[in-house]
């Protein structure tokens, strides 16, 4: 039996949840850090407090495996991890492999957008000067999400898609972009509609291999989730219900 924590500041971490549990059998611990939302706005000593503080949290209650920190901006800026910590990136050698442009785009939280640890980690790719590599801040579309904008007014978040991002897809050569925060993929068929032209990268995936190699040898019998947030428990429940999950919500104070 493997026990995995999963969090971020909201929603996000359904995506890599999801994925998971098609990938391999787990007890998953979500904790949906709401009362911290957005992560993507934070400043880097605010951002290394809340995460850390979760991270000795769920340690100490629940003495998981492994946690996900599901959330690109923290995995970018604080580089918290271990053997037993995995973070999501954008997957920018897979972008490389298949954009043929050879221009790519990081669509991410305007903290990690305006981070070091961003721009250390393209650098460490090394990329050819032939690859351009682009930069976008899609924080308002974090904000659809989040807001279940994405589920009741989908003519409201077209609007926001196009206003946000025409000035850097249309007219250019961007031919791929990854979706570097754990909110976006929740936008993916939205977004496909729009730029039909562009691929669409979701991290969930390569995350999901990543933590089947450690955990391989001891999947759980059934997968099993359990639901906290810092939150209101009774209004996340609801947000959680209209995507189709049932479970009962646990307060969790971080």
């Amino acid at each position: 039996m493997v026990k995995i924590a999963v969090f971020d500041s909201g929603l996000g971490s359904l995506s890599i949840i999801r994925t998971m549990q098609d990938s391999f059998r787990s007890d998953i611990i979500y904790f949906a850090d709401k009362k911290n939302y957005p992560y993507g706005r934070k400043s880097q000593a605010q951002l290394r407090k809340i995460v850390e503080k979760s991270i000795k949290e769920l340690q100490t209650r629940f003495s998981p495996d492994m946690i996900v920190v599901a959330s690109n901006t923290p995995s970018l800026i604080l580089n918290l991890e271990s053997r037993k910590i995995i973070g999501v990136k954008p997957p920018l050698e897979y972008a490389r492999r298949i954009s043929e442009s050879r221009n790519i785009a990081i669509l991410a939280t305007s903290s990690a957008i305006k981070s070091k640890g961003l721009n250390d980690y393209i650098k460490k790719h090394n990329f050819s000067k032939s690859i351009t590599v682009y930069k976008i801040d899609g924080s308002e579309l974090v904000d659809l999400v989040e807001s279940g904008k994405f589920l009741t007014n989908k003519k409201f978040c077209k609007k926001v898609i196009r206003k946000s991002l025409d000035q850097y897809f249309c007219n250019s050569l961007i031919d791929t972009v990854t979706l570097s925060s754990t909110h976006l993929p929740f936008l993916k068929k939205l977004l496909e509609k729009e730029y039909p032209e562009i691929q669409f990268i979701d991290p969930a995936n390569i995350v999901a291999k990543k933590i089947f190699k450690k955990i391989k040898n001891k999947q759980s019998k059934r997968n099993s989730l359990k639901v906290f947030t810092s939150g209101n428990k009774i209004r996340f429940k609801k947000e959680l219900k209209k995507i189709g999950i049932k479970n009962n919500v646990s307060f969790l104070s971080i």
